[in-house]
């Protein structure tokens, strides 16, 4: 669980940064690839994400199921693991599962907000402590200071790349397939193959792929 204090970026911007898909490519480095598969209702759906882990780890993917909901000037957006049948584990990834994984966006006075995230996941693989531990404390505050920057830069960007388009806001500009929730079904981390990644001595984790 990490918080950040947001100046110069309305709530508002932030929720745009963290759904926009286009734009995750220009600020998340630890991404692989990432895209949606299809929506549930006008405020879920099912998408996948590949990260680049520190090498020698080998890299994670998941596919959850995400809700979103504005609360006024506030919006929250959370995700857990599900299995869809056209999306199993890959060869080349371990399937990580987020039990459940969320951020709070809160208002902070005019123009500014406070961002909260906590993440509840099951990196899968057995991994050694010290890795967990390095990662819990080096991911995540660097991932919430990339995100304040992109959320600086976002309008710039967005202006010259289809500023219209927000179907998380417009949902009548969704044009993902439906997903029948039958389709799914909750991810649980027992039934994925476990990948031992014990051995790995600590000295050999790459520290220029820590920047999240």
């Amino acid at each position: 669980q990490t918080r950040i204090s947001c100046k110069d970026v309305p709530a508002e911007t932030l929720y745009d940064v963290l759904h926009d898909t286009s734009y995750r490519k220009k600020w998340d480095s630890n991404m692989i690839e990432t895209y949606d598969i299809g929506r549930l209702t006008v405020n879920a759906d099912v998408g996948y994400y590949s990260w680049k882990c520190p090498s020698p780890l080998k890299n994670r993917d998941f596919v959850t199921l995400r809700s979103w909901l504005p609360l006024g000037n506030d919006y929250m957006i959370i995700n857990y693991s599900v299995k869809h049948p056209n999306y199993p584990p890959r060869k080349d990834f371990v399937r990580a599962v987020s039990l459940q994984t969320g951020y709070l966006i809160k208002a902070n006075g005019d123009g500014a907000c406070v961002l909260y995230y906590l993440t509840h996941v099951d990196p899968r693989g057995s991994l050694p402590k010290w890795v967990v531990n390095r990662v819990s404390q080096l991911v995540a505050p660097k991932a919430m200071k990339k995100i304040y920057k992109a959320g600086l830069k976002y309008p710039e960007w967005k202006r010259k790349h289809d500023p219209e388009y927000k179907p998380w806001v417009y949902p009548e500009q969704n044009t993902l397939p439906s997903v029948s929730l039958a389709e799914l079904s909750v991810q649980h981390a027992d039934s994925l193959e476990n990948i031992d990644e014990t051995g790995l001595p600590e000295d050999h984790l790459s520290t220029s792929d820590h920047e999240a």
